[in-house]
């Protein structure tokens, strides 16, 4: 795992504000034991501060802007900002005793994101479902959970797919395992139901719809899911995000991120165009 999950606060602020603290250091010439000296601390918290791995406190971000030479206000005033940011929980936290700790950092990421590439072989990705959908694969996946819990966390999908949804709203673009459309999911209804879903939400101008059909036996995703999310900060690499039972891995190296990158790549040449999708979701709803 290469960003590690936080407790609260915004992992990209985070992420943001380190970078800044490495560059105002690397400007100034002190390498990373000297700035920990400056505030009391090892070089390796310095090196997981830069990385945005660790909170930030008000009083060390103050003393290594005085060590770096920033001495103009607004800059500072600036910086400072982002710590409180940084270390301010994001609205999803309140559904935190609903969620495994590692997907939260997710939520952050995605909160973030301007755009993101998925692929999904099981279900359809959860920015796409229906809430009946959603609530079908929940309890498919939480037999013991409470109807309260698992309104809760259906809420919760519901609230991450309204910027999706906005003029302005960041871009997504999902390729879908034809198997994914074919698995009926909560009986007929809900089935149909989310198959007319997304003809609807293929049809805004932020939401690229492809699907993976059967023909292809053997393709450049045969490991499973995965996801890649872009930021609108150039500082920030991308970052692939990959859900197992139990976990999820974060990687945003560029050695790890560039085979899911060529694979993505492949999956969109390889899937339907989107006019091609919405000719193939129509048909298997009038086959229902």
């Amino acid at each position: 795992m290469s960003i590690d999950p936080p407790g609260t606060g915004s992992t990209v602020r985070r992420i943001m504000l380190g970078a800044s603290l490495r560059r105002l250091r690397e400007a100034s010439g002190l390498d990373r034991a000297q700035a920990g000296f400056h505030i009391r601390a090892s070089e390796s918290k310095i090196s997981r501060m830069e990385l945005g791995r660790v909170g930030f406190k008000t009083r060390d971000v103050e003393d290594l802007l005085t060590l770096y030479g920033v001495v103009d206000d607004a800059e500072r005033r600036a910086l400072l900002e982002m710590v409180r940011e940084a270390n301010t929980p994001g609205w999803w936290h309140k559904y935190s005793a609903e969620l495994p700790s590692w997907f939260t950092t997710y939520i952050g990421l995605e909160e973030a994101a301007s755009v993101i590439r998925t692929y999904e072989v099981q279900f359809v990705p959860g920015l796409l479902q229906t809430a009946s959908y959603a609530r079908s694969v929940f309890q498919l996946g939480n037999p013991d959970a409470s109807s309260e819990r698992i309104e809760r966390r259906v809420h919760l999908r519901m609230q991450r797919q309204e910027r999706f949804t906005q003029k302005d709203g960041p871009r997504l673009w999902a390729v879908i395992d034809e198997a994914a459309l074919k698995r009926t999911i909560g009986g007929r209804e809900v089935m149909s139901e989310q198959l007319q879903h997304l003809l609807e939400v293929a049809a805004l101008p932020n939401i690229t719809l492809q699907v993976m059909p059967f023909r292809f036996g053997k393709h450049a995703a045969e490991g499973g899911a995965f996801s890649i999310l872009r930021f609108p900060e150039s500082d920030l690499s991308d970052v692939v995000y990959v859900e197992q039972l139990w976990g999820a891995l974060y990687l945003d190296k560029r050695e790890d991120i560039d085979p899911y990158l060529t694979a993505m790549e492949q999956l969109c040449v390889e899937s339907t165009t989107p006019g091609g999708t919405v000719e193939l979701i129509g048909g298997l709803l009038r086959k229902m």
